[in-house]
Parts: C-alpha cells; structure tokens; sequence
C-alpha cells in the first residue's frame, strides 16, 4: 500500500477548479455552474473522464485524467503521465495521442496535464514553474486517490513535453518506472553537465524522426544518456521495410533503453492522424509501442 508522505513528500493540497484556465476554456466559474474538483471519496474510484487540480506553492495546475471502464480499487492498475508539446494542451495531447482507447484496451490509467501558458519548464525553456514538481504531485495524487500500483507509474510526453520526461526522470528519482520521450531529447545546461542522470532505474523508449531539424541534437542526447548509464548494445534491428531502425542496450543500473529512428520521419507524434504533430507518413505507431514497452518495464525490485 501506498503511504502518504512517502516517496513525494507532503506538501501536495487539492483545491477546485473553479477559475483555472485548461486548454483555453474556463473550467468552472462562480455563478456558472458547478464547481469541479479533485475527487471526493465518492466519486473517486469511478470509471471515465475528470477534469482535476492540485496546488503547488500555491499555484492552481490543471490535468485531465482518463480511468478505464470497469475500474475497481483494489486492482492496482498502472498509471501513465502525458505531456504535451509548446504550444499545446492536455486536450489535444489526449485527441493525438488516443491514449485513452489504448487506456480501455489495456486497462490503465492516463493523465494528461495542462501546461502554464501551453508550455512546460524544461532544458531549454520554457517558464519558471515546478513542472517537476507538477508531474510529482499529479502521480501522488492519482496514487493516493485511485490506488494505482507505484511500481507501475510512467511518464511520456511529445517535444516539449518529452524534454520535460527525460528531466523528471532525472529529477523525480524513484517516481518513475519508465519513460517515452517521442521527438524530444536530452539536451541543454542541466544535460551539458556529466553527472546529470538518473540515480535510480529509469527504462526508456524514444522515437525520433530523421527528417526533424532537431534529429542530430536527439540522436547526441539518447547517445549522452546511454554513455552515462554504461549502457551496452544489443540488438538493431530494421522494420517497416527497412524504414524504421531499432536499437536495444542495456545499462549497467539494470534499466533499458529502446531508440526508434523513423527515415523521412518529422518532429510529430508517430502514427497519429490528428493533431498539430500528426504523422505525414506513418510508419509504425508510438502509443501502441510505448504501451507494450511500459507494459514490459514494471519498476524492479
């Protein structure tokens, strides 16, 4: 069982959402309906979509989370964190990615958080909120709330969202079993310094698209990650008729690391038909993969 006050501190409060501006709509206003919060003993543990909010040094932040149809408590259930890219919001990381159909399949739970301003405070940019500390207290909250398994929390974002995955799990250490940085890397001041990594496991699969103009500085930063894990290589392999690259390694702390790199293939979220970085060309599809490598990747004892 999960004990308050354990991995992620104390300091996380539930406020309402009454006035917090997610993904350019008022959620909840006074006069204007009923005032939306995070879940009560009641409607915690109900199956579908809800629109929640923590305080963080006193500041209201927004997510949406998805619970799969037939959710009961005592199941323990994995947990997935989504982040969306710059300028973007939790609404349309959701729409992209269709999380939430592979949530009802495969039974877990998605969150998707709302950026300050549709950003998030990464490597390079942007902003000076605690987005570390945001994805923090939305997996305590979500853990304590819905009692999801801790060994079985993951962390995924899209461009900004997935500079801000590969952060947290340096910065977050024990929070996250693994991560899925899709056309984002491991790059800036923090990444430029040698001993910036993770110091507990932290599997990841990243994917990135050859044709991205930021395809050599990704490439350089999964490259920087492994050589700081002593990770060794293993199997390449070649799919999708040769235009799809896999390579596997592992690492001397006992995580993996998975390096999808897509010929012709852009700064997008690869596979998906809708949405700002919607795939041109698919070649394979990032959810489905990133859920069976999450799926495989339980944190280890």
């Amino acid at each position: 069982m999960w004990r308050r006050g354990g991995r992620f501190g104390r300091w996380l409060t539930r406020v309402p959402l009454s006035g917090i501006l997610l993904g350019g709509m008022l959620v909840g206003c006074a006069g204007g309906g009923p005032e939306q919060s995070a879940p009560s003993a009641a409607s915690a543990g109900q199956p579908g979509d809800h629109s929640l909010a923590i305080s963080i040094g006193g500041a209201s932040r927004a997510y949406l989370l998805h619970v799969p149809p037939g959710y009961q408590p005592n199941a323990a259930l994995p947990l997935v964190i989504a982040l969306h890219y710059r300028p973007g919001t939790a609404e349309a990381m959701r729409a992209m990615t269709d999380f939430d159909a592979k949530a009802d399949e495969k039974r877990f739970l998605v969150a998707y958080p709302q950026g300050v301003g549709n950003q998030f405070n990464a490597f390079t940019c942007c902003g000076s909120q605690d987005d570390v500390g945001l994805v923090k207290a939305v997996v305590q909250q979500i853990v304590e709330d819905w009692q999801v398994d801790p060994d079985r929390v993951y962390l995924t974002g899209v461009s900004n969202g997935a500079d801000l995955s590969f952060r947290a799990a340096v910065e977050a250490p024990g929070v996250f079993a693994a991560i899925a940085p899709v056309s984002g890397g491991f790059y800036g001041n923090s990444p430029d310094q040698p001993d910036y990594a993770p110091t507990s496991p932290v599997s990841v699969v990243t994917f990135i698209g050859l044709d991205d103009p930021m395809a050599q500085t990704l490439q350089g930063g999964i490259k920087a990650w492994q050589d700081r894990l002593r990770c060794r290589p293993g199997r390449s392999t070649k799919l999708a008729a040769g235009a799809v690259r896999k390579a596997d390694s592992t690492c001397a702390d006992g995580s993996e690391v998975e390096v999808y790199q897509v010929k012709d293939g852009g700064h997008a979220w690869f596979g998906a038909t809708v949405g700002e970085l919607a795939d041109a060309d698919p070649k394979l599809n990032a959810t489905n993969l990133i859920w069976d490598f999450f799926a495989a990747h339980p944190r280890r004892p």
